[in-house]
């Protein structure tokens, strides 16, 4: 899937789990879906021509070598009778529920214990994934959106930074999560559930019948599942189904 759907899908992941995590202002929601939309990229810091790796330059190329190596290592000594004769960097270690549970869990307790500034590193870190995929169109929403939280919050900004900790772990998760079931619909499919062991592999690649699949880039993905995850992106912002069905009642009421 390309960096583009997979940013799309985060986004509408985090509006349609927002309010399931206690976020009610628009604001608020915005900002997590920013986020979730950005971390929805980073399972493909594991390809050294991955947008997420090239994003900053030495820095994220940096990881981007650390985690194929790792991935790569973990697959040497981990894969099962059946695995595929692969290096296992690219789509393993990163494309796991393991991965996106682990790393969610790191970001909240990094948050929690390192306080707004690494808040803010988070977010923006996530921003800067999310408009480098989606256009610049985002960063202007997105900062908006921070601005009004801040207004909204004066003057106990740093408070609510201190409550945001609470669910940043869970859009990092959801971002990566919703980047894997987005892979588990190409050919090439998604190894889910390392390390359940199925069929004799360990690193066994979840995908859905044939006729369910479809190849990155291709008429399916530009053509389809990106205008149809577009037009939800727009529905699930809160307000705006409501505002939608009150226009339509209106027009229909005349």
């Amino acid at each position: 899937m390309m960096g583009r759907t997979h940013a799309l899908t985060g986004w509408c992941a985090g509006l349609a789990v927002a309010p399931a995590v206690g976020i009610t202002t628009l604001s608020q929601a915005l900002v997590f879906a920013a986020t979730t939309a950005g971390y929805a990229l980073l399972p493909d810091l594991d390809h050294p021509g991955a947008r997420a790796s090239k994003l900053l330059g030495p820095v994220t190329g940096g990881l981007s070598w650390l985690l194929r190596n790792a991935s790569a290592a973990l697959y040497s000594v981990t894969k099962g009778p059946r695995d595929e004769r692969k290096k296992g960097s690219h789509r393993h270690l990163s494309h796991t529920l393991l991965f996106a549970l682990l790393l969610g869990g790191a970001t909240a307790a990094a948050t929690a214990f390192g306080g707004p500034w690494v808040v803010v590193g988070v977010v923006v870190f996530g921003l800067l994934l999310a408009e480098d995929a989606l256009g610049d169109w985002l960063l202007p929403v997105a900062c908006g959106a921070v601005v009004w939280w801040v207004v909204e919050n004066s003057p106990d900004v740093l408070a609510q930074l201190d409550s945001v900790a609470g669910w940043l772990g869970i859009a990092v998760a959801l971002g990566c999560f919703t980047h894997c079931l987005g892979d588990a619909l190409t050919e090439s499919g998604c190894p889910f559930l390392f390390p359940v062991p199925i069929a004799g592999e360990t690193w066994y690649e979840l995908r859905p019948p044939k006729w369910l699949r479809f190849r990155t880039g291709d008429k399916v993905e530009t053509g389809f599942l990106f205008p149809v995850f577009t037009v939800l992106a727009v529905l699930l912002i809160p307000g705006v189904w409501p505002a939608l069905l009150g226009f339509f009642d209106d027009v229909l009421n005349q």
